[in-house]
């Protein structure tokens, strides 16, 4: 890697991205991967909120 960064995690936390990865994963594969499945359970849970609360107007009546 050529742009790397060190940050401070607890060792708990390390631990759990530890468990998470698969052998041979890198931490920033494994920090990658979950921030990819939080960003499209955010996405989820608006595009569901969004069709429970919202009103649709129809576009077209062909």
């Amino acid at each position: 890697m050529t742009n790397t960064a060190t940050i401070s995690i607890r060792k708990e936390t390390k631990d759990i991205v530890r468990r998470l990865g698969s052998k041979g994963q890198t931490y920033d594969k494994v920090i990658r991967e979950l921030l990819k499945k939080a960003s499209v359970k955010g996405l989820d849970t608006r595009w569901n909120r969004i069709l429970e609360e919202e009103e649709f107007v129809v576009l077209d009546e062909s």
